[in-house]
């Protein structure tokens, strides 16, 4: 029996067989079957009903050990292994300690520079949990690189994972445990990152350089925030050393995000900002611009961008701004990163390098930071890893106890929801910082995955340099205030070794200070970046004032019909659903020849169909993008015979060019994302300010689920132009419409958006038919400016008829902002609504086109920028009428208070102006289906109004008559 009290047979910890033993539970994860049943028996007793890690079977064997250790060594034996006789009892314990540091080494290493909370004890990592003796120390033992005694062993497994490094990556696959273990044991104790004399000289500077800033700053300006480093010195070389090795390995492009703590920093040492720009932003006379529109932001958000020499070559780095959201940039930091991959065709994304850089408490503290790791391999959103360092001042943002900050061992912890390993480092130790950047760099280039190097050090001052941790930190700041600093420390050391010699460290800050005096540029490495050829050019894009002349978005019918008969398309063999044959595949073969108006569906995948074939890229994503939530666009179709778990997938618009047409055409990606709002809406935006020729949207399921990424709408969205210059032209559909489905699916909180608008920051547009959508996305893309587009899609109107187009408008036609109502000369009354609102005010009109005659509809296409001139002239013919604004929404909510001024400029003298809506709420629709009715009811009687007397029409009709006879 496995776990038998045994002297003799093999224990399951012996060696190699740890690793088998952790594949034999993978193998069981999978599929129960594959194993024996005499380990399919173990693995469920330990399992009790759980689904757990492979680690975790080599967990229990250990405790398996540890309990039953009684009375001696105790021998854990392997189904089919017991009574061989092979080892000692000794030996087998000793395999199993051996195994124990790998695991759990990380729990006792030297990571921490303050000595407050002292080191854990683990238990199992001491000889007397396995009942070895005194005497069983002088056990010879062979494993891997270790030899000698067992005491010998220990001492060098103590050094190896117990030093300043503490390692987390056994829950890794089997294959990348064993390159990691090969990693950190090649080079036994302090020589596995042993350094040349010019490597530590670096170190050195670049320590010197990240101190001599924050005193140098603190000096100059006491008292004004900075967010220094200071106790946090070693990220400077840490970041030095990863952008230095990754150019080696074939990184063009390092694109970087971060929060405050570090960030001036970073640019001065790391990018080579030029120090007499920053003087300029700290003395308040640097602005980005004198046009003033351009807000600005403080110099602790903005980002920045230069190429360096790397011994790779050129390299061209990209700081993220970001706002004081946190961790919110770390998504925009992947979308960025994905965007330059795909734009050099990097399908393995070796070239471009995310690096985000954390906050101790915000790592574990904000749900995006699992939200972007959960995605970190996704088809669409993968970027090939991400190295991302914890800047871990051990305080968080005020308090510096763990039981208030989380629920685990490490901030890291979080880490392993994308089973990524983690790394954590004492900053006091600067070549233990250095092989780290090292291990994580080729880590994420070998295997294409996300690594953790969580860096360990301090604040020397409080969350800011006004603020007072020693209020509620006193034992803390105790030990902090005695702490000489790492670049004393580190310089004490070389002096030792022989690197420096004495007085050298001091004449290393001298020179610092005296380039920081004269306002130079501080990175040797830095290369011209006024002639970078490796960013990204937004020259085309630069004038971001709307213009009077409208672009032409018409396509020629032929080529519609060609384009159209394309996304009906479907290889041979592939049999589509038979629901979207009888649905979709024919009528929009109908419709590409134009027998039958277009619905929105076809409009819309027209528009990208379009676009792809002038050689625009399109990037759809949303939670069901590819079918579409409400079953209405089918750009992703699956083979219904297909026998892989995972279906056979075909996209049309992939597709569009003819056998022996050898143009390219535009890049095409449809995604169905995770459930997430704040992190795929972050990473599609950061994608569009990368990728200026590519359509980049993001769908809600419904429209309010945006609401989750309000973040995102906030601070980059409807700012990021005003703030930082940034463009973008992300766009987003939001299904909108009140239909009776309650208050979490009628309302995408239009008003929201409108609220934001302001100096032409963005397009909120509220199209009414399959015409409308096209060429609203076709002049998103051909118009020689990016600007954020908020679109209000809709649900019923989908399939209503009355919002179908005919061929010809799409060829012939454009985006109209205002469309009147033709039929209608010197109205009464005028209506003016938005979305599917109008054609139910249409339909209740034509009901009784004599009670309501003289009452025009008009459509407000777009709420912003606002169609002053053309909703003018709209109103101008009927002057005597009386203006209704109709709306869905409650009266506090919608487009009414947000628009109201806009409505009253445009009036002609004498009109009056009424809304109708549903009264204010506080809920955004009834939940109850009855109500919603009598509600939707009011409004579109209210907008209409009374009905004209029959009295009065035969009154009209007679002087009509005479009138006609008159003339």
């Amino acid at each position: 029996m496995l776990g038998g009290m045994t002297q003799q047979g093999q224990t399951m910890m012996w060696g190699g067989n740890a690793a088998f033993i952790e594949e034999l539970y993978e193998k069981y994860l999978n599929d129960p079957q594959s194993v024996s049943s005499d380990w399919r028996s173990y693995f469920d007793d330990i399992r009790g009903g759980v689904q757990e890690t492979a680690h975790s079977a080599v967990q229990q064997a250990f405790y398996d050990l540890g309990t039953k250790r009684r009375g001696g060594p105790v021998v854990v034996q392997a189904p089919g292994l017991a009574g061989t006789g092979q080892h000692s009892g000794a030996q087998q314990a000793s395999a199993a300690l051996v195994t124990a540091y790998r695991v759990y080494g990380h729990i006792s290493a030297r990571t921490n520079p303050l000595k407050m909370r002292g080191i854990p004890v683990v238990p199992e990592l001491t000889p007397e949990f396995y009942g070895l003796t005194e005497a069983d120390l002088n056990t010879p033992v062979e494993d891997g690189p270790y030899r000698g005694t067992l005491r010998k062993v220990i001492e060098q497994l103590k050094d190896t994972y117990c030093g300043t490094i503490g390692f987390e990556y056994n829950y890794l696959p089997a294959n990348e445990r064993a390159w990691f273990q090969e990693q950190i044991e090649r080079g036994l104790g302090k020589s596995r990152h042993a350094c040349s004399t010019e490597d530590r000289l670096r170190l050195m500077q670049k320590l010197t350089a990240a101190e001599g800033l924050e005193l140098y700053l603190k000096n100059k300006y006491p008292g004004v925030k900075r967010f220094g480093l200071e106790g946090g010195e070693s990220f400077i070389p840490l970041m030095d050393r990863i952008i230095q090795k990754a150019g080696t390995m074939g990184v063009h492009e390092v694109v970087i995000g971060m929060a405050h703590r570090g960030r001036l920093n970073t640019l001065v040492n790391i990018f080579g900002k030029p120090t007499s720009v920053l003087f300029d932003e700290f003395d308040g006379k640097a602005r980005i611009s004198d046009n003033p529109d351009v807000a600005g932001d403080v110099k602790y958000h903005m980002g920045y961008s230069s190429d360096i020499h790397t011994p790779g070559g050129a390299m061209h780095l990209a700081l993220a701004f970001n706002p004081s959201h946190l961790e919110i940039v770390s998504p925009v930091v992947h979308g960025s990163v994905r965007a330059r991959q795909d734009r050099r065709g990097d399908s393995e994304r070796q070239t471009v390098l995310p690096i985000t850089v954390h906050g101790d408490a915000a790592v574990s503290g904000q749900g995006v930071v699992m939200e972007t790791l959960n995605f970190s391999r996704l088809r669409g959103f993968t970027t090939g890893g991400a190295i991302r360092i914890v800047i871990n001042n051990q305080i968080g943002f005020t308090i510096s106890d763990p039981r208030d900050t989380r629920s685990s061992r490490y901030c890291t912890d979080v880490a392993k929801i994308g089973n990524a390993p983690v790394l954590h480092v004492n900053g006091d130790d600067p070549e233990a910082v250095a092989f780290c950047g090292d291990l994580a760099t080729t880590y994420r280039q070998k295997f294409g995955k996300d690594i953790f190097i969580d860096l360990i050090g301090f604040r020397r001052n409080g969350h800011n340099e006004s603020d007072e941790p020693r209020m509620t930190q006193p034992i803390m700041y105790r030990e902090i205030d005695q702490h000489p600093g790492t670049r004393a420390l580190y310089a004490q050391e070389l002096e030792k070794m022989g690197v420096l010699s004495a007085g050298q460290a001091d004449e290393m800050v001298n020179r610092y200070r005296d380039r920081l005096d004269r306002g130079e540029t501080v990175v040797e490495e830095i290369e011209n970046l006024a002639q970078s050829k490796l960013a990204v050019d937004w020259s085309t894009y630069t004038d971001t004032h709307w213009k009077d002349d409208e672009v032409a978005t018409g396509v020629p019918r032929e080529k519609l019909e060609e384009l159209g008969l394309k996304l009906v398309e479907v290889p041979e063999g592939f049999k589509v659903h038979r629901t979207i044959e009888r649905t979709v595949i024919k009528p929009r073969t109908a419709m590409a020849r134009g027998e039958q108006p277009l619905d929105w569906g076809m409009g819309e995948m027209l528009a990208y169909a379009t676009l792809l074939d002038e050689g625009y890229g399109v990037r759809l994503v949303g939670q069901d993008s590819g079918r579409g939530t409400f079953v209405h666009r089918h750009a992703v179709l699956h083979d219904q015979n297909a026998e892989n778990p995972f279906s056979e997938e075909y996209m049309s618009l992939a597709h569009l060019r003819s056998e022996g047409d050898d143009r390219p055409q535009g890049h095409v990606e449809v995604i169905d994302s995770t459930l997430s709002e704040e992190a795929i809406m972050a990473f599609e935006y950061g994608y569009s300010t990368s990728e200026p020729k590519s359509l980049v949207l993001w769908e809600a399921q419904f429209g309010d689920f945006a609401n989750g990424a309000q973040a995102v709408v906030d601070q980059f969205l409807s700012a990021g132009e005003s703030k930082w210059q940034r463009l973008s032209g992300l766009t987003l559909l939001l299904p909108h419409g009140y239909e009776g489905a309650g208050p979490e699916h009628s309302s995408a909180r239009l008003e929201r958006y409108l609220q934001l608008c302001a100096q032409q920051n963005m397009q909120v547009v509220v199209p009414s038919s399959a015409a409308q959508i096209f060429h609203l996305l076709r002049r998103q893309m051909l118009r020689p400016y990016r600007k954020p587009l908020i679109v209000m899609t809709p649900k019923s109107l989908l399939r209503n008829k009355l919002a179908m187009s005919p061929l010809s408008e799409l060829a012939d036609s454009t985006f109209q902002e205002v469309i009147g109502d033709q039929g209608v000369q010197q109205a009464r009354r005028v209506v003016i609504s938005s979305g599917k609102l109008h054609w139910e005010l249409f339909e209740a009109r034509e009901a009784d086109k004599e009670g309501y005659a003289g009452t025009a509809l008009v459509r407000l296409e777009q709420l912003y920028p606002f169609p002053y001139e053309e909703l003018r002239a709209e109103l101008s013919k009927h002057p005597n009428a009386q203006v209704v604004w109709a709306q869905e929404e409650p009266e506090n909510q919608g487009a009414w208070l947000m628009i109201r001024s806009d409505l009253e400029r445009v009036l002609c003298p004498g009109q009056t102006l009424t809304p109708a809506s549903r009264p204010r709420s506080a809920s955004t629709a009834a939940g109850y289906a009855s109500v919603h009715a009598k509600e939707q009811a009011k409004v579109i009687a209210d907008a209409l109004g009374e009905k004209i007397k029959p009295e009065i029409i035969a009154e009209e009709k007679a002087e009509a008559q005479v009138a006609q006879q008159q003339g």
